[in-house]
Formats: C-alpha cells, sequence, structure tokens
C-alpha cells in the first residue's frame, strides 16, 4: 500500500504514539525481574570469580575458606569442589585457551588447576605450585601469551614454565590489591595500591610508566575491552572513575550513585556499560558516558558485595557476596528470555525506538527513572545530598566573601586527583 507521509493527513501520529511509549514503558517496569537464582554451596564469603574464556556456561569461584568451585549456569549446579589454599583464596584467573585456572591464596602460593575433572581414581591435585616469599593479593592471565601477573608487595610477571618471576616492577612500597591485563594492546597492565596509586605498566619495559594519585584507595580498576586507553576504577570515595590511559590529569567521567565503598567492576563485553559491586549490598549497571547508573539491583538478603562479572554474551550478572550465594542476574532487567517469535521481536524493536523518540517526556522519563531501594540506602543517598548541598553552599559563600579569583573554580572531575607521576 503506498503511504502519503504528509503529517497532516495523520494528525493524531504523535499523540498516538505517546500512548503507545506511556503503555510500553509502564510494561517495561511491570515486567522487570532481574533476578534469575542464587548458586549456593559455598560455606563462607564468595571472595573472587573467574569467567571461562571459551564455555559461556562455565564459571569459576574462590571462597574466603579457600575452596573454590566450578560452576554450570544452564544446570545452575556446581560440577567440582576443590580445597585449593589455606586461608583466602584472594584471585583466580582462566588460562586464555581455558584448558586450566590459576589460583593464588593467603598461603602465599600460585597454584594451577586443570579445568577438567580428574579421572576416576586420580587425586585433585595442581599441575604446578609455586612458593612465593609474601602473600599475593591477585592474579590475572595474559590474553594470548603462557604468562601471567601476580600482585601483592610488587607486580610480578611469571612465565608458566619458571618457577621464579621473570620480572619484577615496583613504584613505591605499599601493598597492591589487583593487577589487570589490558585485552587490546595485550602488554600493557594496570594495577591498584593501597597507598591511592592507579600505577600503568609496560611488560617489554622493565620499569613503571606513570601513575595517577587519588584523593582514595582505589580496590579494583577494568579496561574496556573495546577501547584499549579507557579503564574504570572502583574507588572507596564510593565513587567510579573512567580514565583516558593518555591523558591522566582528569578522568572522563565521574560516576556516583554508591553510598558505599565500591569493592568491583567489571565491562559487558560490549564496552558500551560496565557493573560495579558495592559495600553497601546493592549492584549498579552504569553506562560509560553517563555519571548515574541505569539499574540497581538488591535483594534483602544480599549482604557486602564483593565480586561482580558480566557474561560474556553480555546477557547475564553475576555476584558474589559475603553470604555465601553467588546470583545470577538479567543484565536487562525487563527481556524476556528464550525464542521470541519474529512478531515478537518486531514489537520489542517498536517499542523500544518509541521509548527512545518520547525518553524526555516527563512522564515517561518519571517511570522509566523509578527504582524501589531499600531503606538503608534510601536514607543514606538522601543523607548525602545534604552534605553534597552544605558544600557547595559554603564554597559559594566563601568565593562570595573573598577576594576575587582567590577562591578557584575545580572541577567535580579534577577534585578527587590529587597528582599524576610520570
Amino acid at each position: 500500500v503506498p503511504r502519503n507521509y504528509d503529517p497532516a493527513l495523520h494528525p493524531f501520529e504523535v499523540a498516538r504514539e505517546y500512548v503507545r511509549a506511556l503503555n510500553a514503558t509502564k510494561l517495561e517496569r511491570v515486567f522487570a525481574k532481574p533476578f534469575l537464582s542464587s548458586l549456593d554451596g559455598h560455606r563462607d564469603g564468595v571472595n573472587c570469580m573467574a569467567k571461562h574464556p571459551k564455555s559461556l556456561s562455565t564459571v569459576l569461584s574462590g571462597a574466603c575458606d579457600g575452596e573454590v568451585k566450578i560452576w554450570n549456569l544452564t544446570k545452575r549446579q556446581c560440577i567440582r569442589t576443590i580445597q585449593a589454599h589455606e586461608g583466602f583464596v584472594r584471585g583466580m584467573c582462566a588460562r586464555f585457551c581455558g584448558t586450566s585456572f590459576f589460583t593464588v591464596g593467603d598461603d602465599k602460593t600460585v597454584k594451577q588447576w586443570k579445568m577438567e575433572s580428574p579421572e576416576y581414581g586420580e587425586e585433585e591435585e595442581p599441575i604446578h605450585t609455586i612458593l612465593g616469599k609474601t602473600v599475593y593479593t591477585g592474579i590475572d592471565h595474559h590474553w594470548k601469551e603462557p604468562v601471567f601477573a601476580t600482585c601483592g608487595h610488587q607486580v610480578d610477571i611469571w612465565d608458566e614454565q619458571r618457577t621464579s618471576p621473570k620480572c619484577s616492577l615496583t613504584w613505591g612500597f605499599d601493598s597492591i590489591s589487583s593487577v589487570k591485563f589490558n585485552p587490546i594492546e595485550t602488554y600493557l597492565l594496570g594495577s591498584c595500591a593501597s597507598d591511592r596509586n592507579i600505577v600503568l605498566y609496560d611488560m617489554r619495559k622493565s620499569t613503571p610508566l606513570k601513575k595517577v594519585i587519588l584523593n582514595m584507595r582505589t580496590n579494583t580498576l577494568c579496561w574496556n575491552p573495546m577501547e584499549a586507553f579507557i579503564f574504570t576504577a572502583a574507588n572507596e570515595d564510593y565513587n567510579l572513575y573512567t580514565f583516558d590511559m593518555r591523558f591522566l590529569e582528569s578522568p572522563v567521567m565521574v560516576h556516583m550513585d554508591h553510598v558505599s565503598a565500591v569493592l568491583d567492576v567489571d565491562y559487558s563485553p560490549t564496552g558500551k556499560e560496565f557493573v560495579s559491586a558495592s559495600f553497601d549490598k546493592s549492584i549498579r549497571i552504569f553506562p560509560v558516558d553517563k555519571g548515574h547508573s541505569r539499574e540497581v539491583y538488591h535483594t534483602k538478603r544480599m549482604q557486602h558485595v564483593i565480586t561482580v562479572k558480566w557474561s560474556s554474551d553480555s546477557k547475564y550478572i553475576l555476584c558474589g557476596s559475603d553470604e555465601m550465594n553467588i546470583r545470577l542476574w538479567k543484565a536487562n532487567a525487563s527481556e524476556k528470555l528464550g525464542v521470541l517469535a519474529p512478531r515478537e521481536k518486531a514489537a520489542m524493536n517498536y517499542n523500544q525506538k518509541l521509548k527512545e523518540k518520547f525518553q524526555f517526556h516527563p512522564q515517561i522519563r518519571r517511570i522509566a527513572r523509578h527504582r524501589h531501594l531499600p531503606k538503608s540506602i534510601y536514607c543514606q543517598i538522601k543523607e548525602q545530598r545534604i552534605m553534597r548541598e552544605a558544600r557547595r553552599r559554603k564554597e559559594l559563600n566563601r568565593r562570595k566573601h573573598s577576594r576575587p579569583g582567590s577562591v578557584p573554580f575545580v572541577s567535580e572531575r579534577k577534585k578527587h586527583i590529587v597528582a599524576v607521576v610520570k
């Protein structure tokens, strides 16, 4: 049928589409049920997790009692349990080919384990064990070569075949909490130290490249899998900072919404969003270019969330918390899982476009933004808003009653950076 696009012939089109957009937005909130299941089996808090590089349904988790579990997400059950370490499992990572994985613990050892279960009658033993001199707090594997990095007292780069590090990188004398390889420029590493530094290293050099000092300690960082220069740091001052590695003087974006220290962060495989886990018993999903989160997930039983991972197909989020559970969430809260009929798919795309078209209308914006929060978080947000307002008022008063130019304007992005050292 030939269609006449003259707007005069369709006087009610916008009004009709507005009603449809409003209904679509309301239905999105009605169907927003992101929690899928919880994987329970650990006997202590979940301290770290790792994704399998080749298999979507496999995930590894390490607990505070030294136990490592391998989970099958399709069956939602544990397929293997290893008593890997004495004390905490501090960090774990899978090898890039997916045949084995590494764990580090409080017993000063690095262990390499097979990904497959042992044969009938075989003992559950590591392939290799490296005894270190100090406690290791984190580990990450190179994305293409048989090389891995551990951190603790310093950053050590190891060859898989050798029992001593091939090089050790240090800058300052403080313990380093996490180390991460860049997935694109694979010889670059980033690490966070407890003296408030984020240090960048190049594996081909024997010295660190540069570091940025923030107001408070950074717990961990995560590289953007699509843009080589970009990384996001999870900080103790309730914020996340997205930096461009080339211009560390000020972050590209400050993401504020949490009301307690941010403990972990992980990017989605598309590089457009990341998920953060916090001490305030919630996880939030942030778009990379926005300062506030688009989604917040919490349950009554979930305590301090220590670790979080975004699945490799960009559909699910896994978080491990203090009270021994790993929870599985949908990345898109109202998404329908399973096979969609072509008409369903078309209707979904149409509704999506409508919501984008009318997203700034006050009614639609209010409904789309509304989230239910636990009372503790709600009260803390209110309190922090009052504190921020008081600080702003105080600064305005000081500026008003001082000599012009003596109280400079400092942008939100520059406020949190102390110095950049090269």
